[in-house]
């Protein structure tokens, strides 16, 4: 469905040694899909939409997350040429991941193409201890995220969220109701 309704591209790349799934819109590189199945990942790893944070010494980092609580799920390991990554569990229970560069920098795509990523939303019980959280580990604030409890009586597991833009929610909508039936 989401082809359909927001116009992305998915596919393998062949020439990742984990054999993501690229995720394309419109010719630009937005973001990948990892299988939670491959042996970088230790088994028991929670689903979870990673969200690289760029960070200037990944090691220096990585422990600096641990001492203020979090727990690493894979440690700092290069990711070929591009640079180096760490998975690691928030202590608001949340999964993350940092991100040292090498070659590649990151994503690059016009502001406001619809249907790309906008803001990283955090949705747990304790917003303010993890907005800390991630000011401390990461010696500042995160400017494009939003931390905040849950609505409702809708108890959930901690988890980071992806907030697009749309043109026309209306239209967006309607389409996906009718792609429903």
């Amino acid at each position: 469905m989401t082809t359909k309704t927001l116009g992305r591209r998915f596919a393998v790349d062949e020439e990742d040694w984990r054999r993501a799934t690229r995720i394309t819109l419109d010719g630009h590189l937005i973001g990948g899909v990892s299988d939670l199945a491959h042996p970088v990942y230790p088994p028991g790893t929670p689903a979870h939409i990673a969200y690289y944070l760029a960070v200037d010494d990944i090691e220096r980092r990585t422990e600096a997350a641990t001492a203020n609580g979090a727990r690493v799920v894979v440690p700092p390991f290069d990711a070929g040429d591009q640079g180096r990554m760490a998975t690691l569990i928030d202590p608001a229970g949340a999964a993350f991941s940092l991100w040292q560069a090498h070659q590649f920098t990151g994503w690059r795509f016009p502001l406001r193409l619809a249907s790309t990523p906008h803001r990283m939303v955090l949705s747990c019980e304790r917003p303010d201890e993890a907005r800390h959280f991630y000011r401390e580990t990461l010696g500042t604030s995160l400017a494009c995220a939003d931390f905040v409890a849950p609505r409702g009586d809708l108890a959930s597991t901690p988890q980071w969220e992806l907030a697009i833009g749309v043109d026309d929610l209306d239209g967006l909508t309607f389409q996906i109701r009718r792609l429903e039936r």
